[in-house]
């Protein structure tokens, strides 16, 4: 059941980085439709100077949103990494009782064993 929810957990995280990409990506096309459409309605020299200040504002927004992104992606790969390793130590604590338990059955099958045996044989 842990594995379960780590595995939900890591998928969980990985569709948050791609919609995080597809989120920047789409903010990205955006602001350079923006400046493009910016450009082209501003062609008359007086408009020159306010399309270069929107383009500069728009590339100052992608580069934030950029910034945003490998923040984010950091921080998720960061929990993506903890959660292997909480998972890892929680795998070696369920194989430990296993093995504890596998031991103990083994000791009672035996024991039975050996007295269904001797009870068989009189002994």
């Amino acid at each position: 059941m842990a594995e379960e929810k780590s595995n939900k957990e890591k998928k969980d995280i990985i569709e948050s980085v791609k919609e995080k990409v597809t989120e920047f990506v789409d903010d990205t096309k955006n602001a350079l439709d923006i400046a493009e459409t910016a450009l082209n309605e501003n062609l008359f020299k007086k408009n020159i100077e306010k399309a270069k200040e929107k383009t500069e504002e728009y590339t100052e927004i992608a580069k934030e949103k950029v910034v945003e992104f490998g923040i984010e992606s950091k921080e998720t790969f960061e929990n993506l990494k903890e959660n292997a390793s909480e998972i890892a130590s929680e795998v070696t604590e369920h194989l430990t009782h296993l093995s504890e338990d596998v031991k103990e059955e083994i000791k009672e099958v035996k024991e039975k064993s050996k007295n269904f045996i001797q009870r068989l044989f009189g002994k």
